[in-house]
């Protein structure tokens, strides 16, 4: 089963608290792919970086992420969302600070793939969505 990758996944390798190999440990031979949705995370905290040292770094890393296979997002994905924002409603959770959670779960359910990530309750109550956890030493 192919897998996407949290943002907080990248992170971890930029700031070197997870290695690429540890990783490819988690994934196996799956693909791995980036979302639209990350990209524009991490674009965000490069353009917002304390320092031009940090930016320049964050840059640098996100062209090497950029490597990766990028999932699409279309009318598909919207649909998808708005059945995910709903369950989570229903299931009594704010879905509105958690719209880019959301996206990125959307697309791992159109796409049928496993979501990678060490914040699993940031996707509590998101039905079919099938979530691989790894923990931080």
């Amino acid at each position: 089963m192919p897998f996407l990758l949290d943002t907080c996944v990248w992170i971890d390798v930029e700031r070197g608290v997870l290695a690429p190999g540890d990783v490819a440990a988690l994934t196996g031979e799956d693909t791995v792919y980036l979302s639209p949705v990350t990209l524009a995370e991490l674009r965000l905290g490069a353009e917002i970086a304390v320092s031009e040292d940090l930016r320049q770094r964050r840059l640098a890393a996100l062209t090497r992420i950029q490597r990766q296979p990028v999932l699409p997002m279309d009318g598909v994905t919207g649909m998808v969302f708005g059945a995910v924002a709903a369950a989570v409603r229903q299931a009594g959770r704010q879905h509105r600070s958690r719209i880019q959670d959301l996206w990125l779960a959307s697309q791992a359910i159109q796409h049928h793939c496993r979501l990678l990530t060490r914040n699993p309750h940031d996707f509590e109550h998101i039905p079919a969505l099938d979530i691989a956890v790894y923990r931080l030493a």
